[in-house]
């Protein structure tokens, strides 16, 4: 006679599946102190944290033309942005296993549009960052980021992510009608005025101006997805207003806010692989054509490796030494995000601190990726509401950030060691007096090196310093030697 069949185990609710479990140890939920239900919260926090890029990447690149006049379209524009993101973002997910989401970075995104596709055409351009994306990649492979990182100090690079920074504040005013350049008819010396007639005049202003109260008050209260927040609720008072008022489409500069007869459209994806690798060279030179490459390279260099150090920080993933385990891995994805964004004319796609929204709901994983990852996938098909935002309503997002920029790097600069302190002020504010970020850069380098032999402080100067600034040197004197 057999043995009666035992009876089934008790089942627990809480007790993951064999599939959950499979999940479990892929992602290292438990091993890290997370659990899927967090780490599906902190990807949703990520994506509405830093979802703005959706609209505001296609209005700094769609604003620009190139040499020949040509501007992108906005519409593929938009496909682009959201495809770079969604890519880039699970893969860092998949593979790096780490709560941070990649998209096209601020910053690099106006360096492409305001000083490289003016030299040459946007496919020159975008094949310019995909070259800064392999060298980022062949740097980490080779091991020599970290030494690239480390030879540059402290200071100077906080000087240039503040540069950065006033920047992009600078961009989101003159986006906006905030303040606009005075005709070169007037005779003056002085460059901008506010508003279009020195004072401010008209819906469109009086709407950027809420919009940067509201997305500031947001901020300071600590509402996640502040920025996001705010530039739905701004747009939708946009497209009141048109609708109420119906202003000429001058009024609004780029976009008129109008309801899209269909939100949902299939995505354009005309842009993809419209780059080409080295024509840029042949329009520019290649010494200026390096030093275009460089900028790129450095406006993503050291923004990602902030941002990887502070959100890897704020998410436990630092081992006691200081060390993130694994970190190779992640900035080779990053090398590729940056190269992947190029090829797509997205711009240079990098690490996001908005990533540290998702941490701050739980996320420790890369499961919070693949969420963040999935709904810009979803957001491939809602073009149309993209498209309708209007500057007004997005610039303030610029304004916001620019001020986390500088706010976030201004307090660890040495000021009391002006070997340091003249160098990080003089690319800090060079950058937006000239509309440049290279000669933010630039200038920083080669009065820190010439600062540093005055004193007698030479000796301690990575070599890699005096080369990059004298390859500087070089260029800002091609003109006195008629090489240009």
């Amino acid at each position: 006679m057999s043995s009666p069949a035992p009876a089934p185990a008790p089942t627990n609710p809480e007790q993951p599946s064999r599939e959950s479990s499979g999940m479990d140890g892929y992602f290292k939920i438990s091993e890290r102190g997370s659990t899927v239900s967090r780490e599906i919260r902190g990807g949703l926090a990520t994506f509405f944290a830093m979802a703005y890029i959706i609209v505001l990447n296609p209005i700094i690149l769609g604003s620009a033309k190139d040499m020949y006049g040509h501007q992108l379209d906005g519409g593929q524009l938009v496909t682009a942005t959201v495809l770079t993101a969604a890519f880039s973002t699970l893969l860092m997910g998949v593979i790096g296993n780490v709560p941070i989401a990649l998209a096209a970075g601020l910053g690099v995104n106006t360096v492409v549009a305001l000083q490289l596709a003016p030299r040459m055409s946007w496919p020159d351009a975008m094949g310019m960052v995909v070259l800064a994306g392999f060298v980022v990649m062949l740097l980490v492979a080779t091991g020599l980021r970290e030494r690239v990182m480390n030879a540059v100090p402290l200071g100077l690079r906080k000087g240039i992510a503040i540069g950065i920074g006033l920047f992009i504040l600078l961009i989101g005013l003159v986006d906006s009608g905030f303040v606009s350049r005075i005709p070169d008819a007037a005779h003056t010396t002085v460059p901008l005025q506010l508003g279009l007639n020195g004072h401010l005049d008209g819906w469109p202003v009086l709407i950027f101006v809420i919009g940067v109260l509201l997305t500031l008050a947001l901020m300071i209260r600590k509402v996640p997805g502040a920025i996001l927040i705010s530039i739905i609720a701004m747009t939708v008072v946009a497209v009141a207003v048109q609708l109420i008022t119906r202003m000429p489409a001058e009024a609004w500069g780029l976009t008129v806010p109008e309801w899209p007869g269909n939100p949902v459209a299939a995505p354009d994806f005309g842009l993809v692989g419209q780059v080409s690798l080295f024509g840029g060279f042949g329009k520019v030179g290649v010494l200026t054509g390096v030093l275009f490459v460089f900028t790129v390279l450095l406006s993503c260099f050291f923004d990602a490796m902030g941002t990887i150090l502070g959100v890897g920080d704020e998410a436990k993933l630092i081992d006691r030494d200081g060390n993130f385990p694994g970190i190779n891995k992640v900035l080779l994805i990053d090398g590729l995000a940056v190269a992947s964004g190029g090829a797509t004319s997205s711009s240079a796609t990098t690490c996001f601190v908005e990533s540290t929204a998702g941490v701050g709901e739980g996320a420790r994983t890369g499961l919070a990726n693949v969420v963040t990852g999935a709904l810009f996938a979803v957001a491939l098909f809602l073009t149309p509401l993209a498209t309708m935002v209007p500057s007004q309503a997005a610039t303030p997002a610029l304004v916001a950030v620019g001020f986390l920029i500088t706010a976030g790097s201004v307090r660890d600069i040495d000021w009391s060691d002006f070997t340091i302190a003249v160098p990080a002020f003089l690319a800090m504010v060079m950058m937006p007096f000239t509309y440049s970020i290279t000669n933010g850069i630039g200038i920083g380098f080669v009065s820190f090196c010439a600062l540093r032999l005055a004193t007698g402080r030479g000796r301690g100067v990575p070599v890699a310093m005096y080369v990059v600034a004298a390859v500087f040197v070089f260029y800002y004197a091609m003109p006195a030697l008629g090489l240009t």
